[in-house]
């Protein structure tokens, strides 16, 4: 999976697990590269505030594809 500049398997492997903590909902835009919060965990295709593309996915869901 081809990620935005800016965007690193690393920062969606670390929002995963602040989310699986409990101690934030975040997603990313593969669009934009832009953090989008109060997304859910298994979100995907999601509306894209800065962009406005339908290419936000929820941290968790993300981790799944850039950990293989």
């Amino acid at each position: 999976m081809k990620l935005p500049a800016g965007l690193t398997a690393k920062k969606i492997l670390a929002a995963a697990k602040r989310s699986q903590q409990g101690m934030d909902s975040l997603g990313f835009c593969l669009a934009c590269g832009a953090k989008a919060e109060g997304v859910e965990p298994d979100a995907r295709k999601c509306e894209c505030e800065m962009c406005g593309q339908a290419k936000v996915y929820g941290a968790e869901e993300l981790a799944i594809y850039v950990a293989f």
